[in-house]
Formats: C-alpha cells, structure tokens, sequence
C-alpha cells in the first residue's frame, strides 16, 4: 500500500492474513472469524449472542491485535453511568478543565453483557457508533479510526437481570451471530492450545492507518450491479411487510447488507457482488433489526425464518 491508492489483490491479501491470524488461537467458529472480519472491514459493528466462555473477548482482542489497534473493554452491569463509557470532564478551581478519555476512545470496543447495562447507558453508545464521534458537556471529540464496537449478550431466555438492547442501539450493529460451545473435537484443540493463547501470538498484519485506507478503497474496488441493489432492497421489503413483523429492518440493514457483500466478494477473490454473498449474508445483518408480533412469537416464530423465507420467495436474479 502506498499513497492513497489500493489495489485489490492488496485488499484481499489483507483480508486473508488477518483470518489467519485470528485462526491461530481462535479455534472452530470459521463463519464467526469470517463475519467479524468482513464487519469489521465493512466499517461495522458486531453484536454476539452466547454462553459465557465461548471465546467472544478471545476474537475481539485478537482481531485488536492483528491491526495493532487499541483495544478496551466494557463489562456491562446495572450500575454502569455514560461517563464510564464515553469519559468525562474535570474541572478545577482556576476555571480550566481535563477530559478523562474513557474506554470508547479504542479501535477496537469490547462490551461484554451489553443487555446488563440500563437504557440511559446504552443510549450514551449512539452517537460513537454512528457519527464516531462523541459529546460531553458539549464538547464534540473524534474517535480512533478505525472504530468498531463488539457487543455481547446474553439470551434473554437464559440470563437473569438483563435489560432488553434499545431498538435504536441494535440497528447501529452492522451485523449479529451466535456463539456457543464448539463440537468436542474442537474442544480438544482449545485445551491443547489454552497455555499458549495466553499469551495470543499474533502478528500484526495492518496498521489502523493503512486499514482505514483500505476501508474507504473497497467501495470502489467491488461492482455492486443494480440487479444486486434491487434483490438487497426486495429482500428488505418482504421481511418489513410480512404479516409476523412488528418491526421490520431499516436502509441501514440494506447498506450494511451491501457493504459487507462487497467484502465477502473480495474474499472469495471477485471484484463484483454475487447473490450468493448476499444470501450468505441476510441472516447476519438483518436478524437482530425485526421484531416479531407478540402473538407470533409465543408460537416460535423467529426473525431467521422470516428471512429464510423472504430469501426463498424473492426472485434471485440472472
């Protein structure tokens, strides 16, 4: 990489090495690695599901390190204040005041149990997420660049204490995936590999200077044909009209679907979006947006199914 110019086989080359860095100490989970990879690149934020344990904080530190990022942590819990997110001011007696960055001022934001910390905190996470930047005492500052957040939660179904993810908050995340416990043959490989993880011998393959350039090349580097833009918003509005649906995605389930597609293409080594990639990518980016009718969800229907179907009844085109 030089000046402002990439070339895509620089891009894809990027892709792949981070991948693999991760994959070194990440074991099993190849969709996970791919997705937070992909959302990453696509300028997103990524939200996981799962069971405490399942390597959530491992990826997010090691993809941290693979961009020589700085990264941080939020362990979300019922006492949480927006000023141990976002930072405060000190002021002193002669008049001047401090800024005391807190965690969000990171490449790279882990916010563990994010369905623990109340509303008026998790609303302090809109502005960082979608402007990158934040406000305090009317004070504007600018986030590192690049700037991903990775929240985790807990099933509602399965944890105690936790608060629902404000409607608004969840539509900041580009994309979301369930993690949870790998195959026993896996587990065999995590127990082997546990010493040395510690110590997460990863190599760092980009700097967040060179990966934000990287981010602000690809749009011009993957075709997105507008047959592509027509089944993206097509699959959008069956899911938004279907008869279950409280709630259906907003566009920015639409741009982050086509984003993120336009980097699944490059790791499969295309310059052109494929419907593939976006079937591939459906579930992930618009799952976490919809809300099911009440009546229709005590009957076990999911969002997933939703989707599933609005992916089988849409015409595919040519």
């Amino acid at each position: 990489m030089s000046g402002n110019s990439v070339e895509f086989d620089n891009v894809r080359r990027v892709l792949e090495d981070v991948i693999a860095e991760i994959r070194k100490v990440y074991v099993g989970k190849e969709d996970v690695v791919k997705l937070a990879v992909a959302t990453l690149f696509a300028n997103g934020h990524l939200l996981i599901e799962g069971y405490p344990g399942t390597g959530k904080t491992l990826l997010a530190k090691a993809l941290a390190k693979t961009i020589g990022g700085e990264y941080s942590r939020i362990q979300g819990h019922p006492d949480i204040l927006p000023s141990d997110i976002l930072g405060f001011h000190i002021y002193r007696l002669e008049g001047s005041k401090e800024f005391v960055r807190g965690p969000v001022f990171s490449n790279i934001l882990l916010i563990d149990e994010l369905n623990r910390i109340p509303t008026r905190s998790q609303s302090a996470l809109l502005e960082a997420m979608q402007e990158y930047q934040v406000t305090i005492d009317g004070v504007k500052y600018s986030l590192p660049r690049p700037f991903m957040v990775i929240g985790t939660q807990i099933s509602v179904r399965l944890g105690t204490g936790v608060y629902q993810v404000m409607e608004t908050l969840a539509d900041r995340f580009a994309s979301s995936v369930k993690s949870y416990y790998n195959p026993i043959e896996e587990e065999e490989e995590i127990i082997a590999k546990s010493d040395s993880i510690i110590e997460l011998p990863i190599n760092q393959v980009v700097t967040p200077r060179e990966l934000s350039l990287v981010i602000s090349s690809i749009q011009n580097l993957v075709h997105v044909d507008e047959t592509i833009i027509r089944y993206i918003a097509s699959i959008i509005g069956y899911v938004r009209n279907h008869e279950t649906v409280l709630y259906g995605p907003s566009p920015r389930a639409s741009i982050h679907l086509m984003r993120m597609s336009r980097v699944y293409a490059i790791i499969d080594n295309r310059d052109y979006v494929i419907p593939d990639d976006v079937k591939a990518l459906a579930v992930p980016t618009i799952a976490h947006r919809v809300r099911i009718r009440e009546e229709y969800e005590v009957e076990g229907v999911r969002s997933e199914s939703i989707i599933e179907e609005a992916l089988n009844k849409v015409p595919v085109p040519k």
